[in-house]
């Protein structure tokens, strides 16, 4: 078991591909009066949902807590923009050839590990070897041929076909880079993490608290604010959200819309930042094509025409969210309109059942869920919906690592899930193309197993054209295959996930990169993550 736990989680590890670092530094004083000028000093008490597998990137899973504990000691090569673009960070850039077939990195100047271990493009190039020989991460960087040191700051990436896309892979864990010290020790780096940010490690403790303190020697001159961060480990989203209101917490993060209303009414007290546009999830029921009921498209489109996403969402959501058609939101300018995905329709699903059973018999079948309270509320309002439409579900409990290694081996045939939070559709390439669909039993990355010619032929497109309009079609007939093959029961964009903090903490959500360009603010799912490096608290 513990094998597939390493391989499987990936499916954490890459479904969110962007990264946190910090902000541009701004004049500061220790006491002001001014409200909108940052104030150095100061601790912050962080509530999050879950604890991290380990700090370390190339042996760990990375979730979105484990981005916002990581990322305030570890940093990336590229970061993102507020528009989604990606930009260098800790390289000083990355400049393709004419073909896309080639990358060089140039890294920065005068930045050095919190050990005092200076950053150069050997470093550089040990860390990325290091990934591409992980378990958790060569199935990513599968299309990278070699990594060669071409002078004490430069590093160039030879691939086997163009992949445009490829800095925003390194936006991510792939991207993050630790000293030859942590190389060497795998194991002390996933629990004691050293990097080049904005602060050092201090203390962990397992399921309790992650402490860490301000590196006096950043390279981002300025910055932090803060002295110290403690993050709490608060797996009860309502605890949490007491805690916070208790004033135990400062800021925490959150997915339920209960919580967004209710803080989000009292202004004085507290903000609420959420997330939109590409970086956030799509919420949805993911099938498995490669077994029954799932390999007839009949079944997959009865659940998808029995689905009442306005009713999920006016249940579960307080209207809060917009329905979802596949991966991407509306606002985004890879959306593809056109309709195509099954619509609520009981009586489709209905006649579907029917015309199903007739051939095969009645239709049954097993969802996994996490036993979380909310996550369990969805689940049984879909097996209403599907059982008014004729159909026999049982839903089967499973903690997150079980439910994942499930996935990726292809030991269930429907399961609750959240994804697709990429700033570039590449970034779902792994998820969906036949290359990465393998059969029952064996490690697929591709969990719906679909093989697609159509659906991947895009992908190719997608990620070897440098044309954006060629992209924008391409990743348009993704869509379409989608909603017609319905591998996914989408339903709705979860941009329910949010920061909720005091509002005396100031600088969530105003990521600023070191060309002093806005960053994106915040990313992930289904609670997003954020830069800490400009975050400050007021006076008392």
């Amino acid at each position: 078991m513990k094998r597939w736990r390493r391989l499987a989680a990936l499916s954490l590890a890459s479904v969110v591909l962007v990264a946190c670092s910090g902000q541009r530094p701004v004049a500061v004083s220790e006491k002001s009066s001014d409200p909108t000028t940052p104030v150095v000093g100061g601790k912050l008490v962080y509530g999050l949902s879950a604890d991290a597998a380990g700090f370390n990137p190339v042996t760990d899973q990375f979730a979105a807590q484990s981005y916002s504990m990581a990322t305030t000691i570890i940093e990336p090569l590229v970061s993102v923009d507020v528009n989604g673009d990606w930009k260098p960070y800790l390289a000083e850039s990355l400049t393709p050839n004419k073909k896309s077939d080639e990358w060089t990195i140039t890294v920065r100047s005068g930045v050095s590990f919190s050990d005092g271990t200076p950053l150069t493009g050997e470093v550089v190039k040990a860390n990325l070897e290091a990934q591409k020989a992980s378990p958790l991460n060569n199935a990513v960087l599968a299309p990278v041929s070699s990594f060669e040191l071409v002078d004490p700051k430069t590093v160039k990436v030879k691939l086997k076909q163009p992949w445009v896309a490829f800095p925003y892979y390194l936006a991510a864990q792939i991207g993050m880079i630790v000293p030859p010290s942590s190389l060497a020790d795998p194991r002390g780096a996933s629990q004691k993490p050293i990097g080049t940010g904005p602060f050092t490690f201090q203390e962990y403790v397992p399921d309790s608290r992650f402490v860490v303190a301000k590196n006096a020697n950043y390279w981002r001159k300025g910055l932090p604010y803060l002295t110290q961060i403690e993050f709490r480990i608060l797996p009860d989203s309502q605890t949490r959200a007491q805690t916070l209101e208790a004033g135990q917490l400062d800021a925490m993060g959150t997915s339920r819309d209960e919580d967004i209303t209710k803080f989000g009414a009292l202004k004085d007290a507290f903000t609420v930042q959420r997330s939109q546009g590409m970086a956030v999830a799509e919420y949805m029921f993911m099938l498995n094509t490669a077994v029954k009921p799932f390999d007839d498209i009949r079944v997959r489109k009865a659940l998808a025409h029995a689905m009442d996403r306005k009713a999920v969402i006016s249940t579960l959501r307080g209207g809060l969210t917009k329905e979802a058609d596949g991966p991407w939101s509306q606002d985004s300018k890879w959306y593809s309109p056109g309709g195509g995905y099954p619509e609520y329709d009981l009586a489709k699903a209905t006649a579907l059942v029917k015309e199903v059973e007739a051939d095969k018999g009645p239709i049954k079948f097993e969802i996994i869920s996490t036993p979380d309270p909310n996550t369990m509320q969805g689940i049984e309002l879909a097996q209403d919906m599907w059982r008014k439409a004729g159909i026999e579900v049982t839903i089967k409990q499973a903690d997150q690592a079980d439910l994942i290694n499930r996935a990726v081996t292809g030991n269930f045939a429907a399961t609750v899930w959240t994804q697709f939070s990429s700033p570039d559709p590449d970034g779902e390439y792994i998820w969906m193309h036949k290359a990465y669909a393998g059969p029952v039993g064996a490690i697929s990355l591709n969990f719906t197993r679909l093989k697609d010619d159509k659906l991947s032929q895009a992908f190719d497109v997608g990620r070897t054209s440098p044309d954006e309009a060629t992209r924008k079609q391409a990743y348009a007939t993704v869509q379409q295959r989608l909603r017609e093959l319905v591998p996914y029961v989408f339903v709705d964009h979860l941009d329910t996930g949010a920061i909720i903090a005091k509002t005396t903490v100031r600088g969530i959500g105003e990521h600023v990169l070191p060309d002093g360009e806005k960053g994106l603010p915040m990313t992930g799912s289904p609670i997003p993550y954020h830069p800490f490096s400009g975050v400050w608290i007021t006076q008392q």
